[in-house]
């Protein structure tokens, strides 16, 4: 029989534990919106022991920063197995997901964090952290885009293609998130067409682009999302 009697947290445990708690309060609303006081309750602590752990609301949002860029990232890594376009389409598929689950929170991250901290004002070092926490973020999806390409290097036009694309799948999902007006799983495939028709455009002025993505353009079959794209286009021009 339980004797009601509360395990004691270690340190880390407990920290891991506000920081999941923020997180899940984070998504809900806006990071400015969320309060010490809820953040404790939902916690089944006091306010003191919150800042026991964490300096201010402001430390514990960029904690939970972390771990949701480190979640966010982690999103594009996909086995280096079958077409690269359906590849793409299950990458999109967890990205909005994680979108899905996490609104406020995801557009807090990539719009720069909290309007006004409930600790003091927000500083250089702050915003430079929370700048970093989107680069990374950005950085580990460029570089799985590259990995699944097959190329360490990328040229200027490559890196031009996947870069601005990233940045197309971010203000999307932004976009997407007020109202949610589209279909979900018509915007994931139209991303994947976007970086297609991205990529081909390029290669169609670039002879490097062309030897790199016309390998892996007669690779798709038919039936993929890459395929389905040229049979949209075809009936949009017939």
């Amino acid at each position: 029989m339980s004797t009601g009697v509360r395990r004691r947290m270690g340190v880390e445990e407990r920290r891991q534990q506000l920081i999941g708690v923020a997180l899940e309060l984070f998504s809900q609303r806006s990071p400015d919106d969320v309060s010490i006081d809820e953040i404790a309750s939902a916690a089944g602590i006091s306010r003191p022991l919150v800042y026991h752990y964490f300096p201010g609301k402001l430390s514990l949002y960029e904690a939970a920063l972390r771990r949701a860029s480190d979640d966010l990232a982690a999103r594009f890594a996909e086995p280096h197995e079958g077409p690269l376009g359906a590849r793409l389409l299950r990458v999109m598929h967890r990205f909005f997901d994680f979108v899905d689950e996490h609104g406020p929170g995801f557009s807090a991250l990539m719009r720069g964090g909290p309007a006004v901290p409930a600790d003091g004002v927000r500083s250089r070092d702050h915003v430079s952290a929370t700048n970093a926490l989107i680069d990374s973020v950005r950085q580990a999806a460029y570089e799985q885009i590259l990995a699944h390409l097959r190329v360490t290097e990328a040229p200027p036009r490559l890196e031009l293609v996947v870069r601005s694309w990233i940045s197309l799948v971010e203000s999307t999902a932004l976009i997407w998130l007020d109202g949610r007006r589209i279909p979900r799983a018509e915007l994931e495939l139209q991303l994947v067409h976007d970086f297609a028709a991205l990529a081909s455009v390029s290669a169609a002025y670039d002879e490097e682009m062309a030897a790199l993505i016309g390998p892996v353009l007669k690779e798709e079959p038919a039936d993929g999302p890459f395929g389905d794209l040229v049979g949209r286009l075809v009936a949009l021009a017939s």
